[in-house]
């Protein structure tokens, strides 16, 4: 190896170090919290009502297929009749809970900034670390709630 050579490999290591040491730091000033986002839902102030209209749909639409089935002679069109108003039932529970999730997300992201939090992450997918937000999410639906 030449004396360039032998250069040109300190310096590639040397670089290499400096970029390691500057990714460190940077990921040291990253502010992360972890919220358990099945224990916010469950304590939306508005997920009692939810569940319940959610149950009333769930019914409903087990009636309208019980019925539907029982009229039907062929097992193919009552597996269809099945899934079609299981799938009926799906969408409206989405379309119940969409206002919950997106008070979550404000929620989140509210006491995120107020933390000065850089990220969140769902809880169950953290080991070790991150600032646990769970129960001020929980707190600032119920204060926007008021």
């Amino acid at each position: 190896m030449t004396v360039s050579s032998k250069k040109m490999v300190l310096f590639t290591v040397l670089v290499g170090f400096i970029l390691s040491m500057a990714a460190g730091i940077a990921l040291a000033e990253e502010k992360i919290g972890v919220v358990e986002p099945q224990k916010v839902l469950s304590q939306h102030p508005k997920m009692a009502q939810v569940s319940k209209q959610v149950q009333a749909i769930v019914q409903k639409k087990q009636a309208e297929a019980k019925s539907a089935i029982e009229k039907e002679k062929d097992n193919k069109k009552k597996e269809e009749i099945y899934k079609a108003k299981r799938n009926e039932a799906a969408t409206e529970e989405q379309k119940l809970l969409a206002p919950l999730f997106k008070d979550i997300d404000l929620a989140i992201r509210s006491v995120a900034k107020a933390k000065g939090l850089t990220l969140v992450i769902n809880k169950a997918h953290v080991f070790v670390g991150g600032v646990d937000i769970t129960e001020d999410v929980i707190q600032e639906l119920k204060k926007k709630a008021q």
